[in-house]
């Protein structure tokens, strides 16, 4: 009797403690809900919201890397908080208050530091990625005691990060081969650089001018030629135009040969061969772009636009060059990302509350979700792409 007591008592214990479903990372993603300071857990094969994390801190201006195996996410906010999530357990794993004034990060080549760039105080720093242990800090003082505000911060191969300093106006370069020891190599980019990139083969680093036309390229093969200027009419050109908000190089576009990007102040989307970087073509658009996004097969580029026309996205045909769709996602599109092979786009409209789903092919929208005030987008697919 008491044997069978056993088993039922092993049973119920059983039954009541279900495991939590299998699942892979290959088709997760979060999505930033800036308003109230949390992200939404989405699966991206069933086109759908799974869970909301909390507790986020200010994520005005936020962004996400993942670790190598897409099970954590680090979200880097406003606020200078750098965040750790487990994807799988829907949970905070651990945050860290790192600064006063931060605007995003990067994870190394390794996936074993995690970095982030800031404004207050003017720098970077280095964070051991499975504890949050400060490991080192790089201040960006390019004078004495001038200290400037860090944009554009993309990991590089060799567990180096590059990165441009607005006030400075130079490209830097830390190595953390050594991650307590970062050795840093400066170069001069311009004026007032705001924002860079990397090339997804890891080659070049590109920072956008905001003061004066042209973009800074730096060979990561060949350092030591230094920086040089290309593009020359890249930006506002002779005619100082207002620019409603800045473009972002991250989500920038090589497609097709050439790259794609978005002119600051201008309605229009420069192209650029991509191996000579001289200026090809400029496609006329609604708006001052913001993101300029190819699609992963790059016969797509998809374009967001600043206030007044932040309701639109407009669609490019990389053969022909031209605008093929325009699209009224909702109000105030932020943010875009394609799903990994690139069968939809999922879209942020922050003033309806909505994140929206579009077929690349048809361009008609299949899916749609609440969120709250959404801004960016982020799936794992980017733990496995240099510079995202």
């Amino acid at each position: 009797m008491m044997r069978w007591l056993g088993w039922i008592l092993v049973s119920l214990t059983l039954g009541g403690c279900a495991a939590p479903a299998l699942r892979g990372t290959g088709d997760l993603g979060v999505v930033i809900e800036r308003a109230r300071g949390s992200v939404q857990l989405v699966d991206t094969t069933q086109r759908m919201a799974l869970s909301r994390i909390d507790g986020l801190g200010d994520l005005s201006h936020a962004s996400v890397v993942f670790a190598r195996d897409g099970r954590y996410a680090y979200v880097f906010g406003r606020d200078g908080g750098l965040t750790k999530l487990d994807l799988l357990a829907s949970r905070i794993v651990k945050r860290v208050m790192q600064a006063g004034n931060s605007i995003g990060g990067a994870i190394s080549q390794d996936g074993r530091i995690v970095v982030a760039q800031n404004y207050t105080p003017g720098g970077i720093k280095a964070f051991d990625a499975e504890t949050l242990e400060l490991l080192a800090e790089v201040p960006a003082e390019y004078a004495p005691g001038k200290f400037s505000k860090v944009v554009g911060l993309a990991d590089v191969p060799g567990q180096r990060f590059a990165y441009a300093l607005f006030e400075g106006g130079e490209i830097w370069i830390s190595d953390f081969s050594n991650p307590r020891k970062p050795v840093t190599q400066r170069f001069p980019a311009g004026l007032q650089p705001y924002d860079g990139l990397v090339t997804p083969d890891g080659r070049h680093y590109l920072a956008g001018l905001f003061g004066e036309d042209g973009i800074a390229l730096l060979d990561l093969w060949q350092t030591e030629k230094g920086s040089r200027k290309i593009l020359a009419n890249y930006g506002r050109g002779e005619e100082k135009l207002p620019v409603f908000k800045m473009p972002h190089l991250r989500g920038w576009a090589l497609a097709a040969g050439r790259a794609w990007l978005p002119a600051i102040g201008r309605h229009e989307v420069l192209v650029a061969d991509a191996l000579s970087w001289q200026e090809t073509a400029r496609v006329a658009v609604k708006g001052q772009p913001v993101f300029a996004m190819a699609s992963p097969d790059g016969r797509q580029i998809w374009v967001n636009f600043a206030h007044p026309d932040n309701g639109w996205i407009q669609v490019i045909d990389t053969l022909s060059g031209k605008v093929v769709k325009t699209l009224q996602p909702g109000r105030a599109v932020l943010h875009m990302e394609f799903t990994p092979r690139g069968e939809n786009v999922w879209i942020s409209a922050r003033d309806d509350n909505r994140v929206s789903i579009y077929d690349t092919r048809s361009l008609e929208k299949v899916g749609e979700f609440a969120a709250d005030a959404p801004s960016g987008i982020f799936f794992t697919s980017r733990a496995n792409r240099i510079g995202f």
